[in-house]
């Protein structure tokens, strides 16, 4: 498994590896507390997005996750993030999670496409033998959004 930042472009969307330059459309999207419901994480401000970026680069630097921002291709806007994380090339596994989508989008093919981007990313490029979801067991909404998919 080669891991590097990688841009995934599908019709509606593209993900492109989190930076810095990405803060103010994560901040415009995200600074909803509804979003942080059923995370470890709570962003309220763009201080904390920033932070929130900081480390999912300081995780991507140790080669322990890929960060991405979740574009809509076509406004350009930011309307969420999602990543790798839990990357394990010896084992050829990863996870798809830490995902979160601004409302407006939210039950759109955004995070449908940006998951089959991602599936696709992982078992063709990496050869992953495996690929885990995780979400809270309270999170009906994302555990439902998982089934659709076809996960389990």
């Amino acid at each position: 498994m080669l891991i590097h930042p990688v841009t995934l472009e599908g019709r509606r969307v593209r993900l492109e590896p989190m930076s810095l330059g990405h803060l103010g459309g994560l901040a415009e999207a995200g600074l909803d507390e509804e979003l942080w419901r059923w995370t470890t994480t709570r962003i309220a401000s763009p201080e904390e997005m920033r932070a929130y970026v900081e480390a999912a680069l300081e995780e991507q630097a140790r080669g322990a996750s890929l960060p991405f921002a979740t574009l809509d291709r076509d406004s350009g806007r930011v309307v969420g993030s999602t990543r790798f994380g839990n990357i394990d090339p010896a084992n050829r596994k990863t996870e798809i999670g830490w995902t979160w989508i601004g409302r407006a989008w939210q039950r759109t093919a955004v995070n449908t496409e940006a998951k089959l981007l991602m599936l696709t990313h992982a078992f063709e490029a990496w050869r992953c033998v495996r690929v885990e979801f995780k979400t809270d067991s309270l999170n009906e909404r994302s555990r439902r959004a998982i089934l659709r998919i076809g996960a389990k």
